[in-house]
């Protein structure tokens, strides 16, 4: 069964304090205006994304070279940041335990394990480095512009200690995901003869979980990535709908846009109710943020906040600021459908009224009943919010997820009126991280950098 969105806690004349009805469907020109904004940029092939499901030739490639030679080695590092990371650790969540349980045991020792180091903590990197052994590990060193200068930093650790281990025998150990043109990995690698695989040029980093930097890591421990395309492939057919209702990512965008712009609802809480699922709220996180968050020509900023949470976890610690704190918050819980994995729970202590009524259900069941009861105590109290089902966690319904999620930025950024694809808040840290290391073509910002007030000792307790 394809992907749900269930609104009906989103709407005041279910929940005081959710949006009118009315409101929703004046909202239609909008929406119209943003789907034209859409149309817009696909036209101009900015939204490279949406075209990767039918890549089937590069899928193809992917999948040959992980079921073949990439199952020469024990241990696969990806070596990455923000969307480069986030995308790959997202698919090893959800979807490497479903596939280990449906090979059975024998798999476990067939696939490699994944690692992704997604910061530059020396401790971090150290602990790894001295765990694995690098004769068996294929390190991916995943970079869009080749030039991010903590994937570089990790990449030049990487490549010394491979060369101290293997002498010349090293570059066995590299693939590179990279721009198909441009930039130092692809230089590298047309000079060393060095694997490398695409970036589509038209795929941003946060949006580039279905290119090869999702897809190479996900296949190369057994995820069918096949199947996740299909499922990508499927909602954005359904994304393409003009008709608001019928249209899961748009109805998503506008809801939440609503809830921001005309009810001050400017916090957006991801709220998955599977341990499997917790790493796709931080991928929904950059994905949300870094799309959203902008200045508008006028000078106004704008943009939600996106904050992930984990149910039942969170429901002893967020939740109750969620329940009774400011009303700024719309919370979005993605349930499971069919679990591939349930446990009963014993009939014991019948005598013991607090243990006695949960004998005879299940993990499974409770962990649903309590979802659908945060649910339902936040419309009690007038907190907006609304569900995703997954019928069953797998390749397909995450990639239908992802893909969902993906196009509903894309249509906020449009009611937003800003570009969803940029980033230009993050760049000047760039730029001064640049400088202070003496990179070159950063000259200007050490200067600028320098000019900064420097820290006042009497303002520092």
């Amino acid at each position: 069964m394809a992907l749900r969105l269930d609104y009906t806690n989103m709407l005041a004349e279910n929940v005081p304090g959710g949006i009118p009805l009315a409101a929703l469907e004046a909202a239609g020109d909008a929406f119209a205006r943003a789907m034209a904004v859409f149309d817009e940029r696909r036209g101009r092939g900015e939204l490279g994304f949406l075209d990767l499901p039918a890549a089937h030739e590069s899928t193809q490639q992917i999948r040959q070279f992980a079921e073949g030679a990439g199952q020469a080695f024990s241990d696969i590092v990806v070596l990455g940041i923000g969307g480069s990371a986030l995308g790959p650790i997202a698919l090893r969540s959800a979807l490497r335990s479903t596939r280990w349980n449906e090979l059975g045991d024998e798999a476990r020792d067939y696939f490699p394990r994944l690692h992704v180091l997604e910061n530059v903590d020396p401790v971090t990197i150290a602990e790894l480095l001295g765990r694995i052994e690098l004769g068996r590990t294929l390190f991916l060193v995943v970079s869009k512009s080749g030039g991010t200068a903590e994937t570089m930093a990790q990449y030049l650790v990487v490549r010394g200690r491979l060369i101290e281990a293997l002498g010349d025998k090293f570059q066995r150990h590299l693939v590179f995901v990279t721009d198909p043109e441009k930039g130092s990995l692809r230089r590298i690698a047309r000079e060393e003869s060095i694997p490398t695989l695409d970036i589509p040029s038209n795929v941003g980093g946060r949006f580039s979980v279905l290119s090869a930097v999702g897809l190479l890591p996900a296949a190369l421990i057994g995820i069918d990535i096949q199947a996740l395309m299909a499922g990508a492939g499927d909602m954005a057919e359904r994304c393409g709908a003009r008709e608001l209702r019928k249209n899961p990512a748009a109805m998503y965008a506008v809801l939440q846009w609503l809830a921001d712009t005309q009810h001050e609802l400017g916090t957006h809480v991801i709220m998955p109710y599977s341990d499997n699922l917790r790493d796709v709220g931080d991928w929904f996180v950059q994905l949300w943020a870094e799309s959203l968050g902008k200045t508008k020509p006028d000078g106004t900023s704008v943009g939600p906040t996106p904050i992930p949470a984990l149910g039942a976890t969170d429901q002893h610690s967020q939740v109750q600021l969620f329940m009774e704190g400011p009303l700024d918050k719309t919370v979005t819980f993605i349930a499971v459908g069919a679990r591939s994995t349930d446990i009963t729970i014993p009939k014991l202590h019948q005598d013991v009224p607090e243990l006695a009524y949960l004998g005879g259900h299940s993990l499974g069941e409770l962990l649903d009943v309590e979802r659908r009861a945060t649910a339902g105590a936040l419309a009690r109290r007038g907190r907006p919010n609304m569900t995703i089902t997954c019928e069953k966690l797998d390749a397909w319904h995450v990639g239908s997820m992802l893909m969902m999620l993906a196009i509903a930025t894309v249509i906020a950024g449009a009611l937003y009126e800003v570009n969803p694809l940029d980033q230009p808040g993050v760049e000047l840290g760039k730029r001064y991280t640049y400088g202070m290391l003496g990179r070159p073509d950063a000259r200007d910002a050490r200067q600028e950098w320098d000019a900064l007030p420097k820290p006042d000792p009497e303002s520092v307790v």
